[in-house]
């Protein structure tokens, strides 16, 4: 077997780079040759995988956070090579939500090249969303709104680790204000102020069970919205996202969809996967089983 391993150094506040030699050594203990790309920069990971000859690989392996893996799979998708190959993740980054829907944690690389060595593929969704005249792909979430604002202050606190998300929502919740937002439920409209979106293809969104009942494969994406809160109510119910029970609060809203429009009276910027990518409105949709991963 032999694998295009796409690494990013600068994960996790750097620390990710000091885990290669380790990571050598586990891919060389599981007999898988390894063609190591390192990133340099920002969308460098898209243009690796979108240059790359799929007929030379067995697989495409994102090591580092969930905004290297949107990287990675953005430049798959832009890949010309007739032949598909699996994708895999090795979860050396700040946030792994991706990871957690194989029940890898931040630092299991053993397991996690154990998982791609087995050879064991599952067919996935994945989420599209256009913005302008763009068009991007994501494997975990899109969100506006208040958890765009915490992706953002977040990324200042990323040396923490994980617990940076949550130091972004305090650190947010003294902005806390909502927006008129109108959005389009597979042709159905509905009208609402927001506080924040997120739509789901994976159950978490960094170390939060943002969508429980969320399937991967499904063919359907799963929308959470929080309407009108107070800032005391949501430090309150704030510990409800780590069990995925906040879906029962009242000022939350759940729906399941293929298709979604979304459009609002300022523009709002996105975050796919921890990423900031674009301003709404934004056209959202799911490519039902539509992408090969290394799976459990």
């Amino acid at each position: 077997m032999k694998v295009l391993l796409v690494f990013n150094p600068h994960a996790a506040h750097r620390r990710a780079g000091k885990l290669l030699p380790e990571i050598r050594k586990i891919f060389q203990k599981y007999e898988i040759q390894v063609d190591l790309r390192r990133t340099e920069y920002p969308g460098h990971a898209v243009k690796i995988v979108e240059q790359a000859v799929f007929n030379n690989y067995d697989g495409v392996i994102a090591a580092g956070g969930d905004g290297t893996l949107f990287e990675v799979v953005n430049g798959y998708y832009r890949n010309p090579s007739e032949r598909r190959i699996p994708i895999g993740v090795l979860p050396t980054g700040t946030g792994n939500a991706f990871a957690k829907d194989l029940a890898l944690e931040t630092g299991q690389l053993e397991q996690a090249v154990e998982i791609i060595q087995g050879n064991h593929l599952r067919m996935v969704d994945v989420g599209r969303f256009r913005v302008g005249g763009d068009q991007f792909y994501y494997l975990n979430i899109l969100g506006l709104g208040f958890v765009a604002d915490v992706t953002a202050a977040s990324g200042k606190l990323k040396v923490f680790g994980n617990i940076a998300y949550t130091y972004g929502v305090f650190v947010q919740t003294l902005f806390l204000k909502s927006y008129p937002l109108v959005i389009e439920i597979d042709g159905k409209r509905l009208e609402r102020e927001n506080i924040f979106t997120e739509i789901s293809n994976t159950r978490y969104t960094s170390n939060f069970l943002m969508a429980p009942n969320a399937e991967i494969d499904d063919g359907k994406l799963d929308l959470t919205l929080l309407g009108p809160v107070t800032r005391r109510r949501l430090l309150k119910c704030f510990p409800m996202i780590f069990t995925g029970e906040h879906i029962h609060l009242p000022e939350v809203e759940t729906f399941q969809a293929k298709h979604i429009r979304i459009s609002t009276s300022v523009p709002k910027v996105l975050t796919p996967d921890g990423e900031l990518v674009g301003t709404t409105p934004v056209v959202v949709e799911c490519l039902h089983r539509d992408l090969e991963v290394f799976w459990q």
